[in-house]
């Protein structure tokens, strides 16, 4: 694997882990969460008119993951509410290749690799050790997180299959977007009545900064699976899980406990090998 698609997959983690800081750390993480989709959007909108429309048979794919997609910005959101950044975002991730793994032997007959029984092993470990002790995270965080990754591997498969309809998978993620960033503010609306917006206040820019840094993420992933095998690419992007720890206790102020630094190792290491 090249030096340049390494660089490109952990550059991808530490964004990342870092628009999460950004949403973890609003004062309105609904709002914040609405601000960031407004960013992709609108770099959507500007693509739309020079790509083709993506194949008839998609178009079910592309609404429905947009639909996951608003569920998975909710829950997050709520999950958030109930715990820390260095707590709920392992869960998060280390869920989403557990349950893809469990789906492919369950669904499909796939056999489960060495390596892929070490990382279920590993990621239910990390998640058991985040539950227990005295700096464990509530019961809430951790039901909210397990229902966020579910939701990320749902719209991951949906998007595995849609795009191959699609014909063209640039097509297909700007759609995705567009409805995403269309339906999100329109369940803001329905829940807090309005949505009042002024780009020159701190926080909305903020979170537009964060919007912009979640396509960069994206953007250099896709730049890393064009150089590399997805297997490595998606396992050093679950290097996330260690950022997100060390960002929170940096810069969220956090607890940097020894028992939740080798929780978010143990899980990161076994969605390392579930990658792989």
């Amino acid at each position: 694997m090249s030096t340049a698609a390494i660089l490109l997959a952990l550059f991808a983690a530490v964004l990342h882990a870092s628009w999460n800081a950004f949403l973890r750390n609003g004062k309105d993480r609904l709002c914040t969460v609405t601000v960031m989709s407004l960013a992709g959007t609108a770099i959507a909108l500007a693509c739309v008119p020079f790509l083709s429309l993506p194949a008839a048979s998609a178009w079910g794919y592309i609404l429905f993951s947009a639909l996951l997609q608003v569920g998975y910005s909710l829950f997050l959101v709520t999950a958030y509410r109930h715990g820390d950044l260095g707590q709920v975002y392992p869960i998060v991730r280390g869920t989403v290749p557990l349950l893809v793994t469990f789906g492919a032997f369950f669904l499909t007959g796939d056999t489960l690799t060495a390596y892929q029984v070490a990382g279920v092993l590993l990621v239910a470990l990390g998640i058991m050790s985040l539950s227990l002790g005295r700096d464990r995270a509530t019961t809430a965080s951790i039901a909210w997180a397990i229902a966020t990754g579910t939701i990320v591997a749902g719209y991951g498969m949906v998007d595995s299959v849609g795009v191959r309809l699609s014909g063209d998978s640039t097509a297909y993620t700007a759609w995705v977007l567009v409805i995403y960033g269309t339906l999100l503010p329109s369940v803001y609306v329905l829940i807090r009545g309005r949505l009042s917006l002024d780009f020159r206040s701190r926080d909305e820019a903020t979170a537009l900064a964060g919007g912009l840094v979640a396509m960069i993420a994206y953007g250099s992933v896709v730049a890393a699976f064009a150089l590399a095998p997805a297997g490595p690419i998606t396992a050093l992007r679950e290097t996330s899980v260690v950022f997100a720890l060390l960002i929170g206790w940096g810069f969220l102020g956090e607890r940097l406990t020894i028992r939740r630094f080798a929780a978010c190792i143990v899980v990161a290491a076994g969605a390392i090998c579930l990658s792989l």
